[in-house]
C-alpha cells in the first residue's frame, strides 16, 4: 500500500455494537442474480404504475406522511424515466431469506433447535461485509448506485470546495463520486476491513489527496474537522430500518454537519400493501405440516415469524400502497425510527391475502431536480427486493372491502440491529371476518 493511501483506525471500537460497515446486505438471497437477470424480460415499468397512497397518516412526530411520500413518489418518477424496466419476476421463484449467504457461513441451522432466540444479526454483522461479493451486489445494483451517482454529479454546486462525509464508505464509490463533483475533501469513515482495499481503490484512482479513510466507529471518530457540508450515506436496509444504521448516520449529522448542511439522501417513505401468494405460503409455511411423513408443524412458527426478503410479482399485488412512515433525514430523530402506524388497504379485486408487502423509496428533494429510487414490487429490482409478512391464516377480500390495522416497528431489545415488528389486523368482509387479530416478527 502506497505512503499516500492511508487508513486511520480507531481499532478499540471494532466488532463493538453500533459499528458501521457501510453495507447492509448479510441476508441477501442466494440466487437473487438470477431473479434479477429474470427482470430483463417483462414489460416497463410505466405499464405497472406504483398505486399512488391513498391514506393519509400522521407519524411520531406529527409530520404528514403523505404530504412527504407524494414529493418523494415525484421525485422517484424523475429518476424512473432512466430505470425503466421490466416487472419483477415471480416470487414463486425464489428463496426465503434464511438462505443468505452470511448465514451460510456459520448460521445455516439457525433456529432449527428451538433456541433461535440466542441468535441475532450481530453473530454475522461484521464479518459479511468484509466479504466483496456483498459490495459487488450493491455496486451492481444500477438502480442504487446510480441514482447516487447522478444525484451527487449533477448537483456540482452543492460539493464543489464542500468537506463531506461518508458515513459507512464500503469501497469509496460515494467518497469518489463526492470528488469527482469537486469536494475539497472527504472523510470516509467505516468499520470493516474493506476500508483497506477501498484506500487502495482511492489511491488506483488518483483521490488519495482528497480523501481520507478512518476506520472505526462513527461514534468515537474525532474528525480533523470542526465540521463538514454535506454528509452522504448508503444507510438503508432490508425494511428500511434493519440493522440500524440510519442511527450512525443522525449521530454524525448531529455532531458533525454544519448549519444549513445536508444529508444525501434526505428523504425516505415506507410502504405496505398486500398480496395473494399461495404458492409460496404452501412452500415455505405449510411445507412443514408434513415433511416426508412427519408433523414439523412446531417449526412452521418459527418460520412465520420471520419476515422473508424477495421478490414480489407486481400481479400478485390485491390492494393498494399507503405510506407508513416518512423519515426526513434533515430533522428526524432517533426516537422517530420505532413507530406505530395505522393503515387502511383497499383490495382491487376479488381474491385471498396471505401476506402482507413492505417496501420504501428514497429521494434526494434538495437538489435542483429532486431525483430518487422505489422499491416497490412495480419498479426495477433492487438488492433490496420486498420485505414479506405472511399470515398464518388467509384473508378471503372482495373488490373495494377495506383490511384495517397497524403496524409497530422497533429495535428488538437485546440486539439494537435487529427489529421486532407487529401487526394488529381487523376486516369485515363479506366471506371473512378478522377482529383484532395479532401477528409479530422479528427481522434478524
Amino acid at each position: 500500500m502506497a505512503a499516500n493511501s492511508t487508513v486511520l483506525e480507531l481499532s478499540a471500537a471494532r466488532g463493538s455494537p453500533g459499528t458501521m460497515s457501510g453495507t447492509k446486505r448479510g441476508r441477501a438471497t442466494e440466487n437473487s442474480n438470477a431473479r434479477a437477470d429474470a427482470n430483463a424480460d417483462g414489460s416497463a415499468n410505466s405499464a405497472h404504475p406504483s398505486p399512488p397512497p391513498t391514506t393519509v397518516f400522521d407519524n411520531a412526530s406529527g409530520e404528514d406522511i403523505a404530504r412527504d411520500a407524494a414529493a418523494v413518489q415525484m421525485a422517484t418518477r424523475e429518476t424512473g424515466t432512466t430505470w425503466s424496466s421490466s416487472s419483477s419476476s415471480s416470487s414463486s421463484s425464489s428463496s426465503p431469506s434464511a438462505s443468505s449467504s452470511a448465514r451460510r457461513d456459520g448460521n445455516s441451522d439457525h433456529g432449527a433447535d428451538g433456541d433461535n432466540d440466542d441468535r441475532t444479526s450481530r453473530d454475522y454483522y461484521f464479518d459479511s461485509y468484509s466479504h466483496h461479493g456483498i459490495h459487488e451486489e450493491m455496486l451492481k445494483d444500477e438502480v442504487r448506485t446510480r441514482t447516487y451517482q447522478m444525484a451527487i454529479l449533477n448537483n456540482r454546486h452543492l460539493f464543489e470546495g464542500k468537506v463531506v462525509l461518508d458515513v459507512g464508505c464500503g469501497t469509496g464509490i460515494l467518497s469518489m463520486f463526492a470528488v469527482q463533483a469537486g469536494a475539497s475533501h472527504v472523510y470516509a469513515v467505516d468499520s470493516s476491513s474493506i476500508i483497506r482495499q477501498a484506500s487502495i481503490i482511492v489511491r488506483d484512482n488518483g483521490m488519495s489527496d482528497r480523501v481520507t479513510l478512518i476506520r472505526g466507529k462513527m461514534e468515537d471518530v474525532t474528525l480533523p474537522v470542526p465540521a463538514v457540508d454535506v454528509i452522504v450515506s448508503e444507510w438503508m436496509g432490508y425494511f428500511l430500518l434493519y440493522e440500524s444504521m440510519l442511527n450512525t448516520v443522525l449521530a454524525a449529522r448531529d455532531r458533525w454537519l454544519r448549519p444549513g448542511g445536508i444529508v444525501f439522501p434526505d428523504k425516505a417513505v415506507m410502504y405496505l400493501c398486500a398480496i395473494e401468494d399461495g404458492d409460496m405460503k404452501r412452500e415455505r409455511i405449510d411445507f412443514w405440516d408434513n415433511v416426508y411423513g412427519f408433523d414439523m408443524s412446531a417449526l412452521k412458527d418459527v418460520a412465520l415469524k420471520e419476515p422473508v426478503v424477495d421478490i414480489v410479482d407486481p400481479k400478485l399485488v390485491v390492494t393498494n400502497s399507503v405510506p407508513i412512515l416518512n423519515i426526513d433525514l434533515q430533522k428526524c430523530t432517533e426516537d422517530d425510527l420505532s413507530f406505530a402506524s395505522p393503515f387502511r388497504l383497499r383490495a382491487q379485486r376479488r381474491d385471498n391475502v396471505h401476506s402482507f408487502v413492505a417496501y420504501f423509496e428514497c429521494a434526494f428533494t434538495r437538489v435542483r431536480q429532486p431525483l430518487g429510487f422505489s422499491t416497490s414490487p412495480f419498479s426495477k429490482y433492487t438488492h433490496w427486493k420486498q420485505t414479506i409478512f405472511y399470515l398464518n391464516d388467509p384473508i378471503s377480500v372482495c373488490e373495494g372491502e377495506e383490511i384495517t390495522g397497524t403496524i409497530a416497528c422497533r429495535p428488538n431489545r437485546r440486539n439494537a440491529r435487529d427489529l421486532d415488528i407487529a401487526l394488529d389486523i381487523n376486516f369485515d368482509g363479506k366471506h371473512c371476518k378478522i377482529i383484532n387479530k395479532h401477528a409479530e416478527y422479528r427481522l434478524r
